[in-house]
């Protein structure tokens, strides 16, 4: 579809979406009232910007149902967050919602290179998080063979990967190496699996990380992206070229805003992502704000595909430390780790207030060699490491080397940051 057809279509499927929140859900009712807003007055997806923002506390100021679209019995499926930083935000699906939701992983599914010939292993967690039960209709959609193992039991993941001849492996990428890590323990040697591609998602992760997983495991390594709020994965995903995630426009409209003014940034430049959902029925998102920091890439993708891609997450904007006055991602720190060889593909950052001055703690896994080498060598390792951070990031940071598997590990999100200023 050329992209004045594209445009056409999504400010129809726009249209149609803010007739059905303006109707059907006080909530958005009301945000439009106040902005003096008439859904019907947008002509042009230019218009959007007239249009309020929703965010997360919106979503749990109305929990569990107040930004359904339709009524409940029209809600074939209910997915949940954790709730872990208050109450959990809940999101509804129609059968026609599941319909496209499954329609739109098979594109990125495909897109990595996976067919209906493939074995997918699919380690994230099922329940009420959606990335598992996403991935597992988008992969039955292009008629790939499903193994929903969930999250956990790392060795057993390792066995039925050998027995069943996975060749897809869906989870998170720090879960991925914590695979190839326990497969070397057991002697699994990874060019003996069938194995081929890997879908990552659910957390930032860096070319470094990427680039790991490859040597590691032997595999094609694709990031996908999406969330609960706006559908689940599915709303982009890498083609085989890795090099940026193609965003299924004709179902999501995507902008990139400064996260401080809220207006939108210049093209091409890192903002935070803000989603509108084109085609959800139970669920509808007007320009919601993600958090996630990104920026569009209109330029076309040697694959084929003419959807705009949308750089790999480099961070949140609510994830952002503020240390010593410098905003730093903690991406930036696994950058750094990742080219110093040595370490292992674990550390945390640990951050305390002294003497009302913020002091920060690298806990940084080494190989174990490292710790038979003298005082002197293991003392040049932290300097270098932390000349290097400091080159990064702007600021001077200590640097703790621990041993291999003395960090928490984690079979979901890993934990990077302990902020101890906040206690």
């Amino acid at each position: 579809m050329d992209r004045e057809s594209l445009e056409q279509l999504q400010l129809e499927r726009l249209q149609s979406t803010l007739y059905r929140v303006g109707t059907h859900v006080p909530f958005y009712r009301k945000k439009f009232d106040e902005l003096k807003v008439n859904f019907e007055d947008i002509k042009s997806l230019d218009d959007l910007r007239r249009l309020p923002f929703t965010t997360k506390q919106d979503l749990r100021d109305n929990y569990p149902y107040g930004l359904f679209a339709v009524p409940l019995r029209d809600v074939v499926r209910i997915h949940s967050s954790s709730g872990t930083t208050g109450l959990a935000t809940v999101v509804g699906y129609t059968r026609n919602d599941l319909k496209n939701w499954s329609n739109l992983v098979a594109r990125i599914l495909t897109g990595a290179g996976v067919t209906k010939d493939d074995v997918i292993q699919i380690a994230f967690g099922y329940g009420l998080f959606t990335g598992g039960f996403g991935l597992h209709y988008g992969a039955e959609r292009i008629g790939a063979s499903v193994i929903p193992i969930s999250a956990g039991n790392t060795k057993r993941q390792i066995q039925i990967m050998q027995d069943f001849r996975t060749t897809a492996l869906v989870c998170t990428p720090s879960y991925a190496l914590i695979i190839a890590d326990t497969m070397m323990e057991m002697g699994v040697n990874p060019n003996g699996l069938s194995l081929r591609v890997g879908l990552f998602g659910a957390e930032p992760w860096s070319e470094a990380m990427r680039q790991e997983i490859r040597d590691k495991l032997g595999i094609v390594a694709t990031d996908n992206y999406g969330l609960s709020e706006i559908m689940g994965p599915g709303v982009a995903g890498e083609c085989q070229e890795c090099n940026g995630l193609h965003i299924n426009e004709d179902h999501f409209l995507l902008e990139v805003i400064d996260p401080e003014t809220l207006e939108p940034v210049a093209p091409g430049e890192v903002g935070e992502l803000v989603v509108t959902t084109l085609t959800k029925e139970a669920f509808p998102m007007i320009r919601y704000r993600t958090r996630d920091l990104t920026r569009l890439m209109p330029e076309p993708c040697s694959c084929g595909r003419t959807f705009t891609r949308m750089q790999r997450i480099i961070g949140r904007s609510d994830d952002m430390l503020i240390i010593k006055g410098v905003n730093v991602f903690p991406i930036q720190i696994e950058k750094v780790l990742f080219e110093i060889e040595g370490t292992e593909p674990h550390y945390q950052i640990v951050i305390e207030r002294e003497n009302h001055s913020d002091k920060v703690t690298v806990l940084v896994e080494v190989v174990e060699s490292i710790f038979f080498d003298s005082m002197k060598k293991q003392r040049e390792m932290v300097d270098l490491i932390k000349a290097r951070l400091a080159s990064e990031l702007g600021i001077g940071v200590n640097v703790k080397l621990v041993e291999e598997k003395t960090l928490e590990r984690s079979e979901g999100k890993s934990r990077r940051v302990i902020d101890k200023r906040q206690l």
